[in-house]
């Protein structure tokens, strides 16, 4: 094992996630989330093409999918080659009645099998006020689930889709994590969460890891970024490291003409949030 315990790895394939994870300290998250507001602050929040895979547009994003602390505790569980399949930021504005509803990741990714797993780095405190991530413990183990598209306005997914069985809510546990921490989750675990009525925004990095076997079915080509081995299969055209913050090559050459239906860009708020209660702690609270 890279980073996590025996005992930890045992955890997520027997409940679909994990949680904190230390990343990095919380001053260093706490300035990219400085980084993403300057942008915001002179260029507007990203939008259209910008809102998926953002690490083929920002250097700084580049380097965050290849930290050694994410990929040790990615590799422990799906193994040492690794890509980058996509990236997006999820962000809920203060006081907005935004949510997300419950839902599996794989829905519309395409990809199998469904060895991936989404790795949540929080810019800032994500906590029980401000709309923090909430899963279903064990739900995993369940093959692709039917979902509904709802469409509504409210909901942070693109499709505003939802589970369509029972979810019995009093079983979730809520993923609070710090700044300069992160959650590891299955894409087919069911998750969601709740509006933010409080004071403090909410930022988090999504970052989809997959092992190199895994293929795209749903299309007939797709891109992806190697993080870490090699990889003897070539599923995906493999995308190259930005050489500078929006560059050329990064924005148009590489980055593929596809939504992310788990995020949606809406005038006040993005992203989707997740959470639980039992949970294995890399360290205790």
């Amino acid at each position: 094992m890279k980073s996590l315990t025996a005992a930890q790895v045992g955890y997520y394939n027997d409940h679909g996630y994990l949680f904190p994870v230390p990343v990095m300290p919380r001053e260093e998250a706490l300035g990219m989330l400085d980084r993403l507001q300057a942008h915001e602050a002179a260029a507007g929040r990203l939008a259209g093409k910008f809102r998926q895979k953002p690490h083929l547009l920002f250097t700084w994003l580049n380097d965050l999918i290849h930290h050694p602390a994410i990929l040790d505790a990615v590799e422990d569980v799906i193994g040492p080659n690794i890509l980058c399949w996509g990236s997006s930021f999820f962000i809920k504005e203060p006081r907005t009645r935004s949510f997300v509803s419950w839902h599996q990741d794989s829905t519309y990714w395409g990809l199998d099998p469904a060895d991936i797993i989404t790795a949540w780095v929080a810019f800032s405190d994500s906590t029980a006020e401000n709309g923090a991530m909430r899963v279903i413990p064990d739900t995993h183990k369940m093959d692709q689930v039917a979902h509904n598209d709802t469409f509504r306005p409210d909901n942070l997914l693109s499709r505003g889709q939802e589970i369509m069985v029972d979810v019995k809510d009093a079983e979730a546990v809520m993923m609070l994590l710090r700044a300069g921490e992160m959650s590891l989750h299955h894409v087919r675990l069911i998750h969601g969460s709740d509006p933010n009525p409080s004071d403090l925004r909410r930022v988090g990095f999504a970052i989809r890891y997959i092992p190199t076997h895994v293929r795209q079915i749903a299309g007939t080509h797709d891109t992806a970024t190697l993080v870490r081995g090699v990889d003897p299969h070539g599923h995906f055209e493999l995308e190259r490291r930005p050489d500078a913050d929006l560059s050329g090559a990064s924005r148009d050459g590489d980055r593929p003409a596809r939504e992310d239906p788990d995020a949606r860009n809406g005038a006040r708020d993005r992203g989707i949030g997740r959470g639980y209660g039992k949970a294995m702690r890399v360290r205790p609270r």
